[in-house]
């Protein structure tokens, strides 16, 4: 349990520092349950083992009062944290720093404005100004990993 707070935390802080254009997404219309279990095959038929999962929907509907809000953002939010020990590795080969990356996240959301629209998407790695440097190239393919587990998951 204690793991799970420490990765929400750090997948919180890092969602509260990235600017809108670092967020890629695609969207489904069609079940909730549907698309999540699809995400979490697009991550397991890659070999990768899931870290971490964790319910943000339930949060926010739990702590709004302590926060002054009964606005209602989501139906369903979840995220889904895993790491690929190659991309790990060759990150933190070329930079040690990089292990603050890992794992990798996904997330999962249904907000309650728009039901039966399921949006599923990641927070970009690399930079989006061309690069040549071992590390945008190595941000690159994690961001093409998780382009592609995306994209499964909204077939």
């Amino acid at each position: 349990m204690r793991r799970i707070v420490v990765s929400f935390c750090f997948a919180l802080m890092a969602a509260m520092s990235a600017q809108a254009g670092d967020f890629v997404s695609q969207t489904k219309s069609g079940s909730f349950d549907d698309v999540r279990f699809e995400l979490g095959n697009a991550i397991v038929t890659r070999g990768l083992n899931v870290h971490s999962e964790g319910n943000l929907e339930a949060m926010m509907r739990r702590t709004g009062a302590d926060v002054g809000s009964s606005v209602v953002v989501y139906k369903n939010a979840q995220f889904v944290q895993f790491c690929s020990a190659l991309l790990s590795r060759k990150l933190a080969e070329i930079d040690p720093i990089t292990m603050g990356y890992c794992p990798f996240g996904v997330f999962v959301y249904e907000t309650a404005a728009k039901p039966g629209e399921i949006v599923v998407g990641y927070r970009r790695l690399a930079s989006t100004s061309p690069s040549e440097s071992a590390l945008d190239k190595a941000k690159a393919n994690v961001d093409a990993l998780l382009a592609g587990i995306v994209a499964d998951a909204v077939k």
